[in-house]
């Protein structure tokens, strides 16, 4: 795949990704508006029942204040009654009936009377007497249901609403009201309330529960009294509940967890498909490094072989011993390279499939760092070179695998040569820290950025060096060592920066004796 098909491929999902996610965050903000709006209109609902409520409980004040004539607040004297029915003048009776009613008003007192008397100078019977008592009693009443209907009650309740706030509202029954109202909505939910008055823009809390603290939390009003016949005062009940968002957020999660977890699990898919498309592709560039390597560096000895070959069979030179002595020499070295590149990567392969068996005996690392450094000295005095050993541990007994922990300090030597300046110089050092022994090995070469040191110890892995490429190799070297010192239980830390050199540490548990 081009780095072009690439780069428009990531841009592509990254782009239907962020779109996706705003159409579910869109869907959860609307998911969740829908729902505190319900829970308002629900509670809109029941503070709107409870000013009903309590209208209607003054409205009953005010009814049996005007079946009793009684007006709140003042001393009620009966005026002048007022006759309904005219009084019958009969110059004598020798008996006499009589009913009468009264009932009180805002304007006065009502009463009716009615009087029947037989006199002696008209010959009446007294059952023809109490018969018409008895109907006109009847018609009493009736007058008397009418009137009330067509009381003026509401005069009454005109009264009543002169009195304070806390006069008119009877905090029991407003607690029993709220209790109720919300009940009915189904909310069942702690709240705080009170009783407010607006005066001037100023909030002024008459009654209600005494932690009333809404502070940023909503607050719920309900304007109180509004059919007042003068007019509705700024008198308010205020409600707010202390897990409102928490309640809306549960009322809310069946719809919006899932789509939270969805959401997570696209994104971690892409952020899981964009790495591995990342590595392959890293993967890939490093494999067509790795064959083109290993195509020259064995294409090198092939062609020397070849060309020493052909000296030899068409006798273009002088066949004498020397000669021929020296080909030979040639061929065999070849060949030993050819088969140590050869060599690499198989062993590579062999510690892939887990098949690589490790011969642990205990030995002393310090001999061993001397023949190795000793072997290794010719080679940097080639290069008119230097090769400082300092060998420092006391203890340096280790268990392990002599031949390979060998290979392992040669294969840092052979990249500090290569990596080194014109003139190498290079260190190795032994040291006992703790219950380690520390072998170092440092050089003064064009050292490693440090973007780059955790990826050194990666198969194949070489450090860029743009379209320079006076250093061959596979990349196996370092992949070699990690895996080595891994199977040591040991570890290796590298310090190095761009033309400063590099150092690398090796970390063996030590055994005490």
């Amino acid at each position: 795949m081009s780095r072009k098909m690439l780069i428009t491929l990531i841009v592509l999902m990254a782009v239907v990704l962020s779109g996706l996610i705003l159409v579910q965050g869109s869907m959860i903000k609307s998911a969740s508006d829908i729902r505190e709006e319900q829970f308002n209109q629900l509670v809109a609902n029941a503070l709107d029942m409870v000013a009903v409520q309590l209208d209607l409980d003054e409205q009953r004040l005010a009814r049996e204040y005007a079946s009793r004539g009684i007006v709140p607040g003042q001393k009620n004297n009966p005026s002048e009654f007022s006759n309904v029915f005219p009084r019958n003048s009969l110059s004598q009776a020798t008996v006499s009936f009589q009913l009468s009613y009264s009932q009180g008003s805002v304007y006065g007192q009502m009463e009716e009377k009615y009087k029947a008397e037989v006199a002696d100078s008209v010959k009446v019977s007294a059952i023809s007497q109490m018969q018409r008592f008895l109907e006109e009693s009847l018609e009493q009443e009736r007058r008397r249901q009418q009137w009330l209907r067509d009381a003026d009650w509401k005069n009454y309740d005109i009264l009543l609403e002169d009195r304070p706030i806390e006069e008119r509202i009877d905090s029991a029954r407003l607690e029993m009201f709220l209790r109720n109202a919300l009940a009915q909505t189904e909310i069942d939910l702690d709240y705080k309330y009170a009783i407010k008055n607006s005066t001037l823009g100023k909030d002024r809390i008459i009654f209600g529960d005494t932690d009333y603290k809404p502070g940023k939390k909503k607050e719920y009003p309900q304007l109180l009294f509004q059919n007042d016949y003068t007019g509705s005062k700024p008198n308010y009940l205020n409600i707010y509940f202390p897990e409102r968002r928490r309640y809306l957020v549960k009322q809310t999660g069946l719809t919006i967890i899932p789509t939270f977890i969805l959401t997570g699990l696209l994104i971690a898919i892409f952020a899981y498909a964009l790495m591995v498309i990342m590595r392959q592709k890293k993967l890939s560039n490093i494999k067509n490094d790795f064959i083109n390597n290993m195509t020259h560096e064995l294409k090198t000895p092939i062609s020397t072989i070849s060309l020493a070959s052909q000296m030899l069979q068409d006798g273009s030179v002088t066949n004498t011993p020397s000669i021929i002595e020296h080909v030979a020499n040639v061929i065999n070295q070849e060949s030993k390279r050819l088969g140590f590149q050869v060599e690499k990567v198989l062993q590579m392969a062999v510690f892939n499939e887990g098949r690589l068996k490790l011969k642990f005996r205990e030995f002393d690392a310090n001999k061993m760092i001397k023949t190795v450094t000793a072997n290794f000295e010719l080679r940097v005095n080639n290069k008119n070179g230097t090769l400082h050993t300092e060998i420092s541990a006391d203890n340096a007994l280790i268990k392990g695998d002599e031949v390979h922990i060998t290979n392992v300090i040669f294969n840092l030597l052979d990249n500090a040569m290569k990596y080194s300046k014109d003139i190498p110089e290079i260190w190795v050092k032994t040291e006992n820290r703790k219950d380690q022994l520390v072998i170092s090995v440092q050089d003064n070469g064009i050292g490693i950025a440090k973007e780059h040191h955790a990826q050194i110890f990666d198969r194949f892995y070489r450090v860029p060096t743009g379209n320079v490429h006076d250093v061959k190799g596979f990349g196996l070297g370092l992949s070699y060592v990690k895996k080595i010192i891994d199977l040591h239980n040991g570890t290796i830390k590298v310090e190095s920066a761009l033309n400063k050199g590099t150092k690398f540490k090796i970390y063996f548990p030590q055994i005490n004796n």
